[in-house]
């Protein structure tokens, strides 16, 4: 069967057309699209601007919704960068993002200011700023105060505001692909390709770089070798959860559609299995699938926009606890190499976030502190000791010995297993 469609695939790329078959590409596109779209009415914490550019960047609209959403945007997410701002802290990966969900709203963003110090200046003023703060840090460290994933997020967002961007700035990102500079831990992080990408992509086009034109090419050339070596048997780039952004990438670099076909199918393959449950995922790889990309932003124009999007009632799904348990064992590894061993019976199905809670509750001389992000919450601090961005630090979580992809809230226990919770430098 699987070959069937692969060749119907091909032929359908052969003729000119998208590969659907039997129609259920689109309706599976649209299903994502309304999953989105729902997000919005279960959002906890900040409203998330991945969310609102790829509604954004999707084919059909609600645009009720989206504007409603566009409202929380510029209240909540903008209040909580300002406060971000006056405490001094690098908030450029959010700030960036805010700007492309603006821009994808054509929404004028010199009318977005921020108060530091008592002066006022616009949204794109402050990003400026922080990304020549960013490429200082780099100059000093060979590293952004952040990271190199929310720098070329920084690097995007202006290129696609129209803003020209400093060759300090991006030559700075060039030299970060000469270098191979983009790590996660000790593997390769393609989201960080990917992203670096989108944002050189943009800078060439732009007309930014003319005067290391070559060593711009050399990168983009790199960047899309990379991302093509790191295709799995599967299709997916890197994972699941980067396939994503890396497909963006490809395209947004000129790869033809055909050439990310496996890539996509595998995307689609792991949205019916419901593997995109969370919106940061579906966010990152709707765009892909509708041949976008974070750089179409730069050209998007709202006028004439479809806006036929309906959302069907849903009714409420009680999730009733599963009276199988399994066995978790959890052994944490601090920063000085030292193992504490833990032992908790969980029921089927329960989130890792969930079974730690259980550790907690156990009296067991377990602690665990987490903090939000976009993707969800994350653990910051475990037994006592924080594992830090600005430290370059994090909390790696592995089952059986295998990195886990995703978040510990999104983490689904279902058989017995041992997980390990390590504090990981980067």
């Amino acid at each position: 069967m699987l070959s069937v469609i692969i060749i119907s695939c091909l032929l359908a790329f052969a003729s000119g057309k998208p590969c659907n078959t039997d129609g259920s590409n689109s309706q599976l596109h649209l299903s994502l699209n309304k999953n989105l779209l729902r997000s919005l009415e279960t959002q906890q914490g900040l409203p998330n601007p991945s969310v609102h550019l790829a509604l954004r960047l999707s084919n059909t609209h609600n645009h009720a919704k989206e504007g409603a959403h566009l409202d929380k945007l510029k209240n909540n997410l903008h209040n909580d960068i300002q406060s971000s701002l006056s405490n001094s802290q690098s908030v450029v990966g959010l700030m960036a993002l805010y700007t492309l969900a603006l821009k994808s709203s054509c929404y004028d963003l010199n009318t977005i200011t921020f108060t530091v110090s008592e002066k006022s200046e616009t949204l794109l003023i402050h990003l400026k700023k922080q990304m020549e703060l960013e490429k200082e840090h780099i100059a000093l460290s060979h590293r952004p105060l952040t990271n190199y994933y929310q720098y070329s997020l920084g690097v995007l967002a202006l290129c696609a505001s129209g803003i020209r961007v400093n060759n300090h700035v991006s030559n700075k990102l060039i030299k970060a692909v000469e270098h191979d500079y983009f790590k996660h831990g000790e593997s390769e992080s393609i989201d960080t390709y990917a992203m670096a990408g989108m944002a050189l992509q943009c800078v060439k086009e732009a007309g930014f770089h003319g005067q290391n034109a070559a060593e711009l090419d050399t990168a983009l050339n790199k960047i899309k070798q990379k991302l093509l070596a790191a295709q799995r048997s599967d299709g997916h780039i890197g994972n699941e959860f980067s396939t994503g952004l890396a497909v963006q990438a490809l395209l947004a670099m000129g790869s033809q559609v055909e050439e990310c076909a496996a890539s996509m199918e595998a995307m689609r393959t792991d949205a019916r299995n419901n593997t995109y449950h969370n919106p940061m995922a579906i966010s990152q790889i709707l765009p892909a699938l509708h041949q976008k990309s974070y750089l179409t932003v730069k050209s998007k124009q709202c006028q004439n926009e479809d806006n036929t999007l309906v959302l069907e009632p849903v009714d409420p799904v009680v999730v009733l606890p599963s009276k199988t348990k399994v066995n978790v064992k959890v052994k944490v590894v601090v920063s000085s190499g030292a193992t504490a061993l833990y032992s908790v019976d969980a029921p089927v199905g329960s989130s890792l976030l969930e079974v730690l809670e259980l550790l907690k509750g156990a009296n067991v001389n377990f602690t665990f502190e987490k903090e939000s992000s976009l993707w969800g919450p994350f653990l910051s601090v475990v037994n006592g000791e924080q594992a830090r961005q600005s430290d370059r630090r994090y909390w790696k979580l592995s089952s059986d010995g295998a990195a886990l992809s995703e978040g510990v809230n999104d983490f689904k226990i279902m058989t017995a297993q041992n997980i390990t919770i390590t504090n990981t430098s980067y």
